[in-house]
């Protein structure tokens, strides 16, 4: 995942304003460079061509989506659960803004285009950065003796089915959001640790239940 500066962040919030707001043909350098207070200039040398900054953009957003950072912490049950929920619940306010829902449905409107590459920048910088660094919590679970899988990209799936399902293209086709994305974060953890958490043993086990 790329690192960018606060001032490159401002910018490229800026980038996506101009986008929900104004649709593909309102995404220009120079009008970019007017709503963000800066030069074409420096543009072209942070983010390159348009494919560039497009990639930044959704880079960007991805980078909402968090999830565990190998050596930070040692994982328990209960961080374990912590972490899982505030990937789903970034996952599901990330989907279901206006941000989201217009970049793909630009991707869509490109799809038949010849050389349109948004739809593979946003798989590209966007869900599969998302994808990795969330099978890497997977993984670290697993390490830790608290999850159980054979297959940490099919387990990390299964999380993604259970929060997301099939909300986000029924929002792509204009109904609205969920009411409450902490409450569906909540459910869908419980559904993945029934069937991949497990029980360490250290005097007594040791349950993944939330309680809630």
């Amino acid at each position: 995942m790329p690192e960018f500066t606060p001032r490159q962040n401002e910018v490229l919030e800026q980038a996506l304003r101009l986008l929900v707001e104004g649709g593909d043909r309102a995404l220009t350098t120079s009008g970019l460079a007017r709503a963000a207070n800066c030069s074409k200039e420096s543009l072209y040398k942070w983010f390159g061509d348009r494919d560039g900054l497009l990639a930044a953009m959704i880079a960007h957003q991805a980078s909402k989506v968090r999830t565990f950072e190998r050596g930070k912490e040692k994982l328990t049950p209960e961080n374990l659960r912590e972490h899982l929920e505030t990937f789903a619940r970034d996952l599901l306010e990330v989907l279901s803004g206006d941000i989201s829902l217009a970049l793909n449905r630009l991707a869509v409107g490109q799809s038949g285009r010849d050389g349109s590459k948004l739809g593979k920048l946003l798989l590209e910088h966007g869900r599969r950065q998302i994808d990795r660094r969330a099978i890497g919590l997977m993984d670290a679970g697993k390490r830790a003796g608290l999850l159980r899988f054979d297959d940490a990209d099919a387990a990390y799936h299964t999380l993604y089915g259970l929060v997301v399902s099939d909300l986000h293209v029924r929002m792509l086709l204009g109904e609205p959001g969920l009411k409450d994305n902490a409450r569906q974060a909540r459910r869908a953890v419980d559904a993945f640790l029934t069937l991949h958490g497990t029980r360490q043993e250290s005097g007594e086990a040791v349950r993944f239940s939330s309680g809630r």
